[in-house]
């Protein structure tokens, strides 16, 4: 335990930057059992550490553990848990629980016995807390954090204070909203910067190795995040990277399951489960047709990458712009709302609002007889009418 308690005040020392991610402010930290879902590389360890660190707790009252050190293949969370707790410990922030095989249960347990312990954890976006062994979803608060915003990117990289916004208020507000910016703000600026490295935190402070850590965050995710799944076989993992990357080559594209199970060597019938996988991992993003079938494990219409990052790291000079520009506009907006595929324009938000995407040339002809839409144009910085420039989504949150 002495051993825990020395790691975590060597980790607290260190600075952290005085930028917080969006969901810092959403969070209901009052709350005795929180749970903080997402992709690896998102922020979440960063994000519970400022909190923690904020309370300014004596040693024995707060700790940070992470469940993948290696001390624990050697002993049991629930008894450090326990002398923590007798010791007079009252929050612990437990980061990647998915790392150890009864995490739920002994959550669970904790919650149960000792009403007064305040417990945080962190955990790959591929778990689902309602089918663990121990059901948390009744008990625990769970808030799911994707990777950076363009908005939160500039806060940052480039200390920039600027306001989000609701998709509501982009869309009513469209010919004014560019007044709630700074006088000398250029939002084209570093947008290409963004769209390349900006959604994951740890990329661009080393950009010249950021193809090697993205190929080594890819592979993590699939051969030890996924080990977690219920129904995923680990001697596929390398199968599920090869999908990946056919994936990869060609997105956006409608999928054909008995091609792509040729061109991969997974069997048709889990084909559809494996994208799945790779959805709840975030590393693509299935799409449907609106007012198709609502069955659990259909076939996509259309599949993407789940970041521009993603697009960049694997497509290389595969990837076109018409790619990039849904991409982002898609991991964006998605974050807040339903998306789906209308039968004119490229998506349709909440069932309410149709947008086309394209570059700065793009008409509307596609949409034109369609009310509530609107063009997304890349390459502008500002729009007026039916049109919004593709770097506004950036600040949904």
């Amino acid at each position: 335990m002495e051993e825990l308690i020395t790691q975590y005040q060597a980790l607290l020392r260190q600075k952290f930057p005085k930028f917080k991610r969006y969901l810092y402010d959403e969070i209901h930290w009052e709350s005795r059992l929180i749970g903080v879902k997402g992709a690896r590389g998102t922020g979440k360890t960063t994000l519970l550490l400022q909190w923690l660190k904020e309370q300014n707790l004596p040693a024995n009252k707060g700790i940070y553990i992470s469940l993948d050190d290696i001390y624990f293949s050697q002993n049991d969370l629930k008894s450090v848990l326990v002398d923590f707790h007798e010791k007079g410990g009252e929050i612990v922030i437990l980061d990647e629980v998915h790392k150890y095989p009864s995490w739920s249960t002994v959550i669970k347990n904790m919650y149960d016995f000792y009403p007064d312990l305040k417990i945080i954890f962190t955990g790959s976006s591929i778990i689902d807390i309602s089918t663990q062994e121990a059901d948390l979803s009744r008990r625990a608060v769970i808030y799911e954090l994707p990777g950076l915003s363009y908005r939160e990117f500039l806060a940052l990289q480039y200390d920039l204070d600027l306001p989000k916004f609701t998709l509501k208020e982009l869309i009513e507000k469209k010919d004014s909203i560019y007044t709630s910016f700074p006088a000398d703000f250029k939002p084209l600026e570093h947008f290409e910067a963004y769209l390349q490295l900006g959604y994951y935190p740890f990329l661009f402070k080393e950009p010249a190795t950021s193809q090697y850590r993205m190929n080594q965050l890819i592979r993590t995710v699939v051969e030890s995040d996924m080990a977690q799944l219920k129904d995923f076989d680990i001697r596929n993992a390398r199968k599920m990277l090869q999908l990946l990357y056919v994936i990869a080559q060609q997105v956006p594209f409608s999928p054909n399951i008995s091609k792509l199970a040729e061109q991969t060597g997974i069997h048709r019938n889990t084909l559809n489960n494996y994208l799945h996988f790779l959805e709840r991992a975030k590393l693509i993003s299935l799409v449907y047709t609106a007012g198709n079938s609502t069955a659990i494990l259909r076939k996509p219409d259309k599949i993407y990458l789940n970041n521009t990052a993603l697009v960049f790291a694997l497509a290389k000079d595969k990837s076109n712009r018409g790619n990039i520009r849904e991409t982002f506009f898609y991991s964006q907006v998605s974050q807040m709302s339903d998306i789906e595929l209308p039968k004119s324009g490229d998506f349709i938000v909440d069932n309410q609002y149709t947008f086309e995407v394209g570059g700065k040339n793009k008409t509307s002809k596609q949409i034109k007889e369609l009310e509530n839409a609107f063009l997304v144009k890349d390459d502008v910085a500002f729009g007026s009418g039916n049109t919004i420039p593709l770097w506004l989504f950036g600040f949904l949150y």
